[in-house]
């Protein structure tokens, strides 16, 4: 480690990147620690650790929520903005031809409207949750100044987000995104650690700490079996003579990850759950009867673990071929291979190599997917089996959430280093 660390700064580049990293990191968690003005966050606090949809959302905030700082809602609504223009690529072909074919030109439009949409999706996620926090009588909102001025703060808290997780991803290493969900995870969990430390005698939640323990290194052994997991298909190159040099008559592969989607899918899964949740505890004050109804069906769903449960290995999974098919385009990599003199042994170049690519790449994708849903949805399966073999079991719900934490730090971590590395590798060989 010292001398990875040494390596990194020696890089002048690689070393600006990760101090940008850490820079950026630092703004946020200050930005973090900025309330809403006029808000009295000990009631907010008491609420939010008492409602198990907020206290998940309050987690991958760092504590933001319940602190209910400027940054509240996280990077959530850019999220959301980001699935639904996605998911509508499969509907108007403008859209996709936008994202798949006019390159990065049009990538950067296609992300300008994600941009706009995650305006009124901060503005009317804050309004709903001032809306039901003054319901249950956490706040007070004493006129329509206050509730314009607090929603135009929250917003604003959103785009600052957004904005400092591009300039993550475009000056720095790694995604952005995933960067500031992972510094909100770290610095919840001493605040976590604390809790339930506090909790009474410690000796009688042993065995809780165990288990906890155990399903951690499960999920760590996990993640990293999964993420270094790659199918090599063999590659051959044909030979080229030019003058008085021969080109090609090599061998090589190319790699195929078991999850080319990383941790986006549970970043994607776990806002597809909340916002609805969202929506329903505003919808539970709404005096009029289909508003209610479907209010307490939403709420029924999620309170309900077997059906929670399913639905958010349902999404990990249909979020990790979606966002395999957005990270890895076989038919570009065909076009590439087939530009370059390269083949696979047994298959025609052009669509037919697309072909056998995207089978193989469903067929292990699909490992990859069940794995990660199976993992995912593990702490609630836990949460609902360790209080039957452990009845005096009382911190369970704490450590279920600490377990999804553990799945998207570790994730996060492996990613970021592998970027590192190849940037230690790139330097290496303009060196050699």
């Amino acid at each position: 480690m010292i001398e990875l660390i040494r390596r990194i700064w020696k890089m002048p580049d690689l070393r600006t990147k990760l101090l940008v990293v850490f820079g950026l990191l630092v703004v946020f968690r200050f930005a973090a620690a900025i309330p809403v003005p006029g808000i009295d966050t000990s009631k907010v606090a008491g609420f939010i650790q008492s409602n198990q949809i907020f206290g998940l959302l309050n987690l991958f905030t760092g504590g933001s929520l319940e602190s209910f700082s400027i940054v509240m809602l996280g990077v959530g609504p850019y999220i959301t903005a980001t699935i639904i223009f996605q998911l509508l690529t499969m509907i108007f072909p403008k859209l996709k031809k936008m994202y798949y074919e006019e390159g990065e030109r049009g990538r950067q439009r296609f992300n300008q409207y994600a941009r706009i949409i995650t305006v009124p999706l901060a503005m009317l996620q804050g309004y709903s949750f001032l809306r039901l926090l003054e319901s249950q009588q956490v706040i007070t909102l004493s006129d329509p100044l206050t509730v314009v001025t607090d929603i135009f703060v929250i917003t604003a808290g959103t785009i600052l987000l957004m904005w400092l997780g591009e300039l993550i991803s475009e000056r720095g290493i790694g995604n952005g995104v995933s960067l500031i969900i992972f510094a909100g995870i770290i610095s919840s969990l001493p605040t976590v650690v604390y809790r339930l430390l506090s909790q009474g005698d410690q000796i009688s939640h042993i065995p809780e700490y165990i288990l906890f323990a155990v399903v951690a290194l499960i999920v760590i052994g996990g993640v990293v079996l999964i993420n270094e997991g790659q199918r090599q298909i063999p590659v051959s190159y044909a030979k080229r003579i030019r003058g008085m040099r021969v080109y090609g008559g090599v061998s090589s592969h190319l790699p195929l990850r078991v999850n080319s989607a990383g941790v986006i899918p549970i970043i994607f899964a776990l806002s597809i759950l909340l916002f609805p949740g969202i929506i329903a505890q505003v919808l539970t004050v709404v005096n009029f009867g289909p508003a209610v109804k479907i209010a307490e069906a939403v709420n029924f769903a999620i309170q309900n673990q077997a059906i929670y449960g399913f639905l958010y290995f349902f999404f990990v999974f249909v979020f990790t071929y979606f966002y395999t098919s957005v990270v890895f385009d076989a038919k570009e990599v065909s076009q590439n291979l087939q530009k370059s003199g390269g083949f696979i042994p047994g298959i025609r170049p052009g669509p037919s190599t697309a072909v056998f690519i995207s089978h193989i790449l469903n067929r292990i994708t699909l490992a990859g997917a069940v794995f990660l849903g199976s993992i995912a949805v593990l702490p609630t399966v836990i949460q609902g089996i360790v209080p039957m073999v452990l009845p005096s079991a009382t911190n369970v719900s704490n450590l279920t959430i600490g377990g999804t934490s553990v799945l998207i730090v570790v994730s996060v971590v492996i990613e970021t280093f592998k970027q590192i590395g190849a940037q230690l590798s790139l330097h290496d060989y303009e060196n050699t």
